[in-house]
Parts: structure tokens; sequence; C-alpha cells
């Protein structure tokens, strides 16, 4: 269970900056404190997950926004191995990609993706996606502690 009165941490992997930017001014918005961690690409995200490569102090994420299309390591690598990892898996993972294929929504969720969203196109929407997604792992949703 989240403590009362800390921040969300939210690992962001995403490599598109304008992506990027646009999810941390939704959730500049938000209601809940947040942190969020960015990983360019999913060689970091798993650096970062696993605390290696001078990212020890970096808070194990409460959530994951994981793109599927990222260079060096690609989403559904570091989805798949996060779910293998005995320290990692309990980790929500959100996939917000702007991938509509059937075969990447069906592999996500193979690989126990928590949820798979089709990232909007307008300035509008996305925030609107970024609120739902707030409001659902952070108001309705009971997470596993940190530990």
């Amino acid at each position: 269970m989240i403590e009362i009165g800390r921040p969300i941490e939210i690992l962001l992997a995403e490599d598109n900056e304008g992506d990027v930017y646009l999810t941390k001014k939704a959730f500049e918005k938000a209601k809940i404190a947040n942190n969020i961690h960015v990983a360019s690409d999913g060689e970091k995200a798993l650096e970062m997950l696993r605390k290696e490569q001078g990212y020890d102090s970096i808070p194990k994420p409460d959530i994951v926004l994981l793109d599927l299309n990222m260079p060096k390591v690609d989403g559904k690598q570091v989805l798949a191995e996060m779910k293998e990892d005995e320290k990692l898996k309990r980790i929500p993972v959100v996939i917000l990609t702007s991938s509509e294929a059937e075969q990447d929504i069906i592999k996500s969720y193979d690989l126990h993706a928590n949820s798979y969203i089709v990232k909007p196109v307008s300035l509008e929407k996305f925030h609107n996606v970024v609120s739902a997604i707030e409001h659902f792992w952070f108001t309705v949703v009971v997470l596993p502690s940190q530990t």
C-alpha cells in the first residue's frame, strides 16, 4: 500500500521528447504528488529498475509507463524482463504507446502488462488519458508497498 503523504514514483520509459513533455505536463496538473523519472531507452529503463549504472538512488517505481517502440531494448523485452524478476514483477506496467497493432496488444498482455493504452494525438485527449491513469492507479487500485 502506498504511504499517505509521499509522492507517487513513476518510471516513464519513453524515447520521444514530445511525449515525455506532454506526460510531465499532464502529471503536473495531477491531484496527487508525483516524481517522474524518465528512461529514454529500454536499456536505461532496466538499469533504473535494477538500480544499476549509478541509478541506485532512484526509488522503486509505484508504476511504469512503458512505450513499446524504444531504442536499444524494446518495450516488450523490458516488460518480459520485469515480469521474470522477483523484485520487479509486481510493479504495475501500463503500456502507453502509439501502436494499435493487434499483435502488440496481444503480446503485451501475454507478457503480463497491466493495461494497454494507445497514445492519443490531441493534447486534450492526452491529458484525459493521464488523468484516467492517475485516478485509476492511485485512487481506485490498492498497490503493494515498496518493500
